[in-house]
């Protein structure tokens, strides 16, 4: 057993003697409990603890009185005295030392704990195979995060506690866990090769429209194109994926008729759940849409949610040339560096143009203006555009996700109205609990305000139902601002590993190192060559670059944005950044204010970040976190030196 105090380090830094008090009180009640099921401290390393049982069961039961005892003590706790602790298990053999273990099963048992909730628990296949049964408390199983330095994949699963309000990853299993499904990319078999734009905007089509049944986790696009180049077995998808079926199939496009040959196959017994073929026109790929969901609810026993159910039959079939103008803007859109964002507009609007009562093209066309916004695009320019068509949709269709989603970011970005962003994106995902981009922003905005443990908690939603989707760094951004900076460096290190080629993961990581003061390692990220022509990743390479010392570069490109000779957007608040690494306070300060002028505003999401250290005490700066009414980020951020 692994176990380890939430926020601990940060308090610590704040208030470091109602930190050791409040350290005090979670020794003295945890130590308590572990003899009473046979439980061995073998060490404790500041708020963390290890512990030995003779079986998972006995385990098991600690844990959950622990947890017990902790809730009830946090329900008549004056704030500050609340205790919440993660707690990891695994079964496994290990090599007893003088003072302490050592094995794989050691290491297990340390990577899962910080997948817990506060208060939650975790434990592995292993864990749950001798637990199963035994316990009353239920059990509901997690896709599989790959673990660091842990060669084989491990199913995770998490105790469900019986004050947790439920919720859509709390719902109990109507078969042993909820039921989870990957789509694949759809084969395309057509006669032209160019149609295999209609074949990938069909698959993300379909991940959308079961995202409306009910108790189903549906993985995100990003996270199953992949297997579109590197095929592998339903078995490796379902083990990779953490799903217990998969969608597969061929698209083959003639004219105005389409061939969709699908079957669905249940992961664990490689059977065929279900197999059809739809010969129709393209006009009736909607009732397509409609059948495939509701077969595969019929087949796993699970049902359509009421909004999808009444908006599916109600969505009349598009117009065929709309539709495929739809689906090539869908495709485009995912194009990496921006580079497929001005023909994914022209073929959205096409497709308004020749359909005006096309809910799902507005809605798509909106979402692609506000995540283009202050990256790409000005937000002042383009923020009203998305706004009247997310309207629009809304108008067609009052159970866009989608839209909905849209408004959200919207009021986020540009708006800065907290909390009608938090009441759209609400809406959105309580319209389709798979909505990535609702519950990624939402993390975002629980992150600007200080609510960590909350966005904590969305980020790992956000992993579970995007695993390939690159959200690792979100996680490893909310624990350092909660002084967890081995967890931090940890999820940043497992982002660039998964994609060694990253620039921006190697960027970020970068970030993080300067921030837990080893200045060594973000030099090293700063000098590994670029490998992509993102501009993005570029400038924030410029960015690590000031901030390691490696100051004649960061310069070059200061002057290369003043003087027009940079080939990409950059908004002056990205500038400031710059300015703010290189110790430019009143450039840094001038251009922050400017952007707070010119209706840019995009200090809400990074105004916590290391580059604007140099600048956070000044007057100028506070002042704009009032009007953007942000809390103030601590002047001294959390030490790495100051936790574990």
């Amino acid at each position: 057993m692994f176990t380890d105090m939430v926020g601990y380090s940060a308090l610590a830094q704040a208030d470091e003697a109602a930190a050791l008090a409040l350290l005090e009180t979670h020794n003295r009640v945890i130590r308590d409990v572990f003899p009473r099921f046979q439980g061995r401290e073998i060490k404790t390393v500041g708020d963390a603890f290890l512990v030995e049982f003779g079986s998972a069961l006995d385990a098991a039961r600690c844990a959950l009185e622990i947890q017990r005892i902790l809730h009830e003590h946090n329900a008549s706790a004056p704030p500050g005295q609340q205790i919440r602790i993660r707690i990891g298990l695994h079964v496994g053999d290990v090599v007893e030392t003088k003072d302490d273990l050592l094995g794989d099963a050691v290491n297990i048992a340390s990577r899962i704990e910080p997948l817990a909730q506060p208060g939650g628990i975790c434990l592995t296949q292993q864990a749950y195979d001798q637990i199963q049964n035994k316990v009353q408390t239920p059990v509901t199983r997690l896709p599989p995060t790959p673990l660091k330095n842990i060669s084989v994949p491990t199913a995770v699963y998490r105790f469900v506690q019986p004050w947790e309000a439920l919720g859509a990853d709390h719902v109990l299993p109507k078969r042993g866990g909820t039921r989870s499904i990957a789509v694949l990319p759809f084969t395309n078999i057509s006669p032209d090769p160019k149609d295999e734009y209609f074949a990938d905007g069909l698959t993300e089509e379909v991940i959308t429209v079961l995202s409306g049944v009910h108790d189903l986790s549906v993985i995100a696009r990003t996270s199953v194109m992949p297997y579109k180049t590197v095929p592998k077995s339903v078995a490796q998808v379902g083990q990779e994926l953490g799903v217990d079926t998969v969608l597969e199939g061929s698209v083959r496009k003639a004219g105005d008729r389409i061939r969709i040959t699908l079957q669905l196959v249940d992961v664990a017994t490689q059977r065929h759940i279900w197999a059809s073929s739809y010969n129709r026109e393209i006009g009736d790929v909607f009732a397509v849409q409609s059948d495939i969901a509701e077969r595969t609810a019929e087949a796993l026993r699970l049902e359509l949610s009421k909004w999808e159910e009444a908006g599916i039959r109600r969505r009349p079939g598009p117009n065929r040339d709309a539709y495929e103008a739809y689906l090539h803007g869908l495709v485009l859109a995912q194009k990496p560096g921006g580079r497929g964002l001005d023909t994914a507009f022209e073929s959205f609007e096409k497709a308004t143009q020749l359909d005006p009562n096309f809910a799902d093209a507005y809605a798509a066309w909106a979402n692609l203006y506000v995540v283009a916004s202050g990256t790409y695009l000005p937000m002042r320019a383009v923020m009203p555009k998305a706004r009247k068509l997310a309207a629009r949709a809304l108008e067609i269709n009052p159970d866009s996700s989608d839209a909905h989603a849209a408004l959200g970011n919207i009021a986020l970005q540009f708006d800065m109205d907290w909390q009608v962003a938090e009441a759209e994106f609400g809406r959105a995902i309580a319209l389709n609990p798979s909505n990535i981009t609702a519950h990624s922003f939402l993390g975002l905005l629980q992150t600007a305000l200080g609510r960590l443990d909350e966005a904590r908690e969305t980020a790992l939603r956000v992993t579970r139902l995007d695993p390939g989707g690159g959200h690792f760094n979100q996680l490893a951004w909310i624990e350092l601002l909660l002084g967890n900076f081995e967890s931090a460096l940890r999820y940043a290190e497992e982002a660039r590993d998964r994609d060694p080629s990253s620039d921006s993961g190697r960027n970020y990581l970068g970030l993080l190192y300067v921030e837990a003061g080893r200045m060594a390692d973000a030099r090293r990220e700063a000098e590994t060559p670029l490998r992509s022509t993102d501009p993005v990743d570029e400038f924030d390479r410029a960015i690590l670059n000031a901030l390691v010392g490696r100051i004649a570069e960061a310069r070059e490109m200061a002057a290369r944005v003043e003087r027009g000779a940079f080939k990409a957007y950059i908004s002056a608040a990205d500038l400031s950044m710059l300015y703010s690494a290189l110790g430019e306070k009143e450039k840094a300060l001038a251009l922050l204010e400017k952007d707070w002028r010119e209706g840019d505003r995009i200090l809400w999401l990074f105004y916590r970040g290391v580059f604007y250290n140099p600048i956070r005490d000044e007057p100028r700066f506070r002042a704009l976190l009032q009007q953007y009414r942000l809390p103030a980020a601590p002047s001294t951020p959390p030490s790495a030196h100051s936790g574990r």
